[in-house]
């Protein structure tokens, strides 16, 4: 009872201050909410972006406002305010909210995505920036084309479990590249560590997603209490974590005491810290450490959610997946594999991964940005303190840029003459965030689904199953909730092209 009555006191002190502001200044239009509690009912438990756009065209604004139980929201949904804001006032637009659920009692307040800005968070991009800036991503090719590789392969022998596969290739890709681990061809340890860090992520990691984030008074109950089960799970999901960030870091450690430092990110990193004399050895290791933990997000997640995608695109748009083929066969032939130095050459595969990202993200809500002064935008006020996210499914959706956006379209990319058009809205401008926490993996990102995507269109057809009656099984369509979004499960069949593709791949095996 104590702890309801301090609840109450807590959202009373907030929201009062936020009512008295709207009759002085004018705030966008929104819900109107219910006193005290503000909008928090409002808000559906999944698919928050395609509520927002809906919001967006019933009240005609591209930005509109939430009160969550007294603290300011406002959801951009155009690349017009995305860019005035999160662009061009960065300065002012890009520090963090600290989301209790996800940051602290989860624990991924040590991913630098979601880190303050200021120095601390500087110090940690400059890290990874160093190793996945667009040059220095080149050296990694040679994991992210073994993985693609290795992928084919999987899809030939077990095709049904396509999924999996998916996420092994990409998370042996950046496994590989940060602590310099091989991982083990089936149920591997650090894929395993990692891919249970990142479930956690994706339930929690949006504003709201926890009635916590809103009455972080909640957050001292104890994890035995009734009505505490998001503390239970944020113990287990916290171990998690703790455990994917530490884990492959000690092991580099262990290698580099023993006179073995393996070629990876987290070994040049830790060296170049011996020159080091600004801040302690100790403080410094834990940059590294929470600066590499992040690639597996900024990289491997990205890249999974991405080739699905493409893979359900095929699908339901069996032309586009013919045409991209035979770009490849009049480019590259039928006897060897694309390269990524080819992607001059094959503007329509590059069109289709560009329309992969544009079609359904990763993260159709950007990470939440603090306000961190006061600030004005088209008449409206933004205090400082107030929450802006940028809706990405919505800029990416927008007719008026994107027309048709729903269906899978990658000549709108291209001129009438099939090159690349660079006057043609960019989806990655929307796809990886905005602004100066723009997601710092996208390059490796983006390489690794051009390399997938390449592949796959070389040697596969990929085509709708069957059921018992001979008619074809169709997907869904749907995406999951949560930071990361990725479709919902979905049957498909993988045919090698011709017999020559078969023995193309077979020539790249890795193992039998």
């Amino acid at each position: 009872m104590q702890t309801v009555v301090l609840a109450i006191l807590f959202v009373f002190a907030i929201a009062l201050p936020i009512y008295s502001r709207r009759k002085r200044y004018r705030l966008p239009p929104g819900p109107r909410g219910l006193p005290i509690i503000g909008n928090i009912l409002d808000i559906p438990a999944g698919r928050e972006w395609l509520t927002y756009a809906k919001w967006s065209r019933e009240y005609g604004s591209d930005i509109i406002y939430l009160n969550m139980a007294g603290t300011p929201i406002y959801v951009l949904n155009s690349i017009q305010a995305t860019t005035d804001l999160l662009e061009k006032r960065s300065s002012t637009y890009s520090d963090r909210e600290i989301m209790v659920m996800c940051h602290e009692i989860v624990g991924w307040g040590k991913n630098f995505a979601f880190q303050p800005y200021g120095d601390f968070w500087r110090e940690h991009r400059r890290m990874f920036h160093q190793h996945f800036h667009p040059e220095a991503v080149t050296k990694h090719h040679v994991h992210i084309l073994k993985q693609a590789k290795d992928l084919l392969q999987r899809l030939l022998i077990d095709p049904d479990d396509f999924m999996q596969h998916l996420r092994f290739m990409a998370g042996a890709a950046i496994l590989r590249v940060s602590y310099g681990i091989d991982v083990q061809p089936e149920n591997d340890h650090y894929i395993g560590i990692a891919e249970r860090a990142i479930h956690s992520l994706a339930l929690t990691g949006n504003a709201g997603s926890y009635l916590v984030d809103n009455l972080p008074i909640l957050k001292y109950l104890p994890s035995w209490a009734p009505g505490a089960r998001f503390k239970r799970d944020g113990e287990i999901w916290r171990r998690e974590v703790d455990q994917m960030f530490s884990e492959p870091f000690e092991l580099v450690k262990r290698k580099m005491a023993d006179g073995e430092p393996p070629d990876c990110v987290t070994a040049s990193l830790l060296t170049t810290l011996d020159e080091r004399k600004d801040r302690p050895r100790e403080e410094l290791e834990i940059a590294v450490k929470q600066a590499v933990g992040t690639s597996y997000v900024g990289g491997a997640d990205t890249t999974v959610s991405s080739v699905a995608t493409f893979i359900l695109a095929m699908l339901q748009f069996p032309d586009v997946q013919r045409t991209a083929q035979a770009e490849i066969d009049r480019v590259v032939g039928s006897t060897r594999l694309p390269t990524i130095e080819e992607r001059g050459s094959l503007p329509y595969v590059t069109a289709v991964m560009k329309e992969t990202l544009r079609w359904n993200q990763v993260t159709p809500l950007a990470v939440p940005h603090k306000v961190t002064v006061d600030d004005e935008y088209k008449g409206y006020f933004i205090r400082a303190g107030s929450i802006v996210i940028g809706n990405s499914r919505a800029v990416l959706h927008d007719e008026t840029r994107y027309p048709n956006p729903e269906a899978f379209d990658p000549t709108r990319f291209l001129t009438p003459d099939g090159k690349l058009n660079p006057s043609a809205p960019d989806p990655v401008e929307a796809a990886f965030g905005f602004g100066r926490r723009i997601c710092p993996g996208r390059h490796f990102a983006m390489d690794a689904i051009w390399m997938n995507l390449a592949f796959i269109l070389a040697t596969f057809n990929i085509e709708k199953p069957l059921d018992e009656a001979g008619r074809p099984i169709e997907p869904s369509g749907l995406y999951t909730p949560g930071l990361l979004s990725h479709p919902e499960p979905f049957r498909v069949k993988f045919t090698p092209r011709s017999k020559a593709a078969e023995a193309l791949i077979r020539e790249t095996m890795f193992y039998d």
